[in-house]
């Protein structure tokens, strides 16, 4: 769960990086960047191999890897989208997908979702 404060809001407009990174130490951790009303952006460090539980949302989900490399298996697709530094994923709502770090470094992604949006791990049919 992402630690609280909220980093970025009405009382602060900015925050560096390394200085989040170096206050976390090792992963897994996630901590909210911003909050509001409609959209949350969340930073979030892996380790290699550590995958998340495969889930979906009842909403679009985006991400910008800042290190490392990571697949996202996302349901309807042949194979994982690879993602490295600098790349942007998206993943429609209602789609399953399996985030999976790999590589030799911890990753660091940016998710931009909707505020209050769980993971979901079976779907109502």
């Amino acid at each position: 769960m992402p630690d609280t404060p909220i980093l970025l809001g009405s009382a602060s407009f900015h925050a560096r990086l390394h200085e989040i990174v170096a206050s976390k130490g090792a992963p897994p951790w996630s901590v909210r960047i911003a909050l509001s009303d409609h959209v949350t952006g969340t930073l979030i460090c892996q380790a290699p191999g550590h995958a998340n539980d495969r889930h979906y949302h009842l909403e679009d989900e985006w991400w910008v890897i800042v290190q490392g490399e990571i697949d996202w298996e996302i349901e309807g697709r042949d194979a994982p989208v690879e993602a490295m530094q600098s790349d942007f994923v998206f993943v429609p709502r209602n789609h399953f997908h399996l985030i999976k770090p790999k590589g030799s470094e911890p990753t660091l992604r940016l998710a931009i979702s909707k505020t209050g949006e769980p993971h979901r791990h079976e779907r109502s049919e």
